[in-house]
């Protein structure tokens, strides 16, 4: 497993490498940097069976809400191994690569794609 940071952000937009949902992209909700994971929007999905529960009322107003029970279906976190992110200039999975980038407050590190045709920077 490597070591350091994830480069992978919340927002990004990723694709799958492998597993059921290979070959989809995807908006990352959540990245979980201690546990090397992350939650992509739609995919990776497993249905839960939950118990209908009380929810903790905080503005205490009304009398005791119920969380409904059944089935639900929400993504579930993938490996970042298993994701790469997709270059939003030219549209294709990418390595990242961090350049350190020149401007008023000092230097700022910058995602960069590593296609040798593209070289842009990932975030804006």
């Amino acid at each position: 497993m490597a070591v350091g940071a994830m480069r992978i952000k919340k927002g990004d937009l990723v694709q799958i490498l492998s597993g059921k949902d290979r070959g989809k992209q995807g908006r990352v909700l959540e990245a979980r940097p201690d546990e090397r994971r992350v939650v992509v929007e739609n995919l990776n999905v497993v249905k839960r069976h939950t118990k209908p529960r009380p929810v903790r009322n905080t503005t205490r107003t009304a009398g005791p809400q119920i969380e409904p029970g059944g089935v639900i279906s929400k993504p579930a976190p993938l490996p970042v191994g298993n994701v790469m992110i997709v270059c939003p200039t030219c549209k294709r999975p990418t390595r990242i690569g961090i350049t350190a980038k020149e401007s008023k407050g000092g230097a700022v590190r910058v995602r960069v794609c590593k296609r040798q045709d593209c070289g842009q920077e990932i975030d804006r």
